[in-house]
């Protein structure tokens, strides 16, 4: 098969100013990572609060990738059986289920009660992220699911492979979210995973291109995680208005907040996280979270994702904003990546390698 990639400069596969013309055998890329979830691409859209839908999942997963819904989003773990059976509706794809384990503002979430959901609906793969997964690592496992968990350091990759668990979503510094208190990217963390890691693992920060899946095939590891560049498809439940600005953004429209209380969050750079931001610089070292507890809760975001206002709340975004240009579905995101990976792959990389005269 032939196709037209629209280029920047001859190795650069994002936008318009001159055609090259490439061979492509629509070869799929084979690891460790595809073999164990059964799944075409090894690219995974982590779990992640508010957009992790049954919907958003199905078409990752129908486009050939690992699909994953928040149980949580659903509101109680009655509904998250009703959204796993949702799903299994919507796609016939391995797909997977988070639980997320984290510090809230008032009574926690009946953890149990969603991990033992998770293992009685028939879930084939759970991904874990927040606080030691050790406890449901080892439900999960007793019930024969394949487990993924969030690591933010090498030493929380090498706990998790303690535990049994299967496939590490190793987080850069760039990820949306909370990328822990390290401040280590993608391109020392990912080297460093290859280095000291057993298991599998996949890359989880600033992915949103098909060169940085090439690259982080490239630094050792067996696939990506998205999170922010599914939030920007025409699938996710986010407004429009939250879309467009993320396609409009630059790599540093986004906001690292609560450090001061070693709880950093990375957001969106909007007028409330400008707030907060101005906020904990003028308190310093007497910053408390009740300064921003209003600004910051999770009722006041859901309502600004209602309202389609994108400066009414906190929401999350990772430095790959900066990247996005448009808003596909997701299946043309992950062919377009998938596509691009390899003509970096096949093309740059190859290219870069000179056979030597003997003479």
């Amino acid at each position: 098969k032939y196709f037209f990639v629209i280029t920047r400069h001859p190795f650069h596969f994002r936008s318009t100013a001159s055609i090259t013309f490439f061979k492509h055998c629509n070869m799929p890329l084979k690891t460790r990572v595809t073999d164990l979830l059964g799944v075409e691409h090894p690219i995974i859209m982590g779990g992640m609060t508010g957009v992790g839908t049954p919907e958003l999942a199905a078409a990752v997963s129908n486009a050939g990738g690992l699909g994953i819904m928040a149980i949580h989003n659903a509101g109680s773990p009655q509904q998250g059986r009703e959204w796993i059976r949702r799903l299994k509706i919507l796609t016939n794809k391995p797909f997977g289920v988070n639980l997320t384990i984290l510090p809230t503002m008032g009574p926690p979430p009946p953890y149990d009660e969603y991990a033992r959901a998770i293992i009685e609906e028939g879930v084939k793969i759970v991904e874990t992220a927040g606080s030691s997964p050790k406890e449901f690592v080892q439900l999960f496992k007793k019930a024969g699911l394949i487990t993924i968990h969030k690591c933010v350091s090498i030493r929380h990759a090498l706990s998790a492979e303690r535990y049994g668990v299967d496939i590490i979503s190793l987080d850069g510094f760039e990820c949306a979210g909370h990328p822990g208190e390290d401040d280590i990217g993608n391109f020392v963390l990912q080297a460093k995973g290859a280095m000291t890691l057993t298991k599998p693992y996949v890359c989880s920060g600033g992915v949103g291109t098909g060169t940085q899946l090439a690259a982080a095939l490239a630094l050792g590891a067996d696939g990506v995680n998205c999170g922010t560049r599914f939030c920007a498809t025409k699938e996710c439940n986010w407004p429009n208005s939250f879309k467009q600005r993320m396609v409009d953004a630059s790599e540093t429209d986004t906001v690292m907040m609560l450090r001061r209380l070693q709880n950093t969050c990375r957001v969106f750079r909007n007028k409330v996280a400008e707030e907060v931001e101005e906020i904990e610089s003028e308190k310093g070292a007497n910053f408390d979270f009740s300064d921003v507890s209003h600004l910051v809760n999770g009722k006041r975001g859901r309502d600004a994702e209602q309202k389609g206002d994108a400066d009414g709340g906190i929401w999350s975004a990772g430095q790959v904003v900066g990247v996005l240009d448009s808003i596909p579905t997701c299946e043309e995101v992950i062919q377009g990546m998938v596509k691009e990976a390899e003509i970096t792959i096949r093309s740059r990389l190859l290219s870069l390698v000179v056979h030597q005269s003997k003479l």
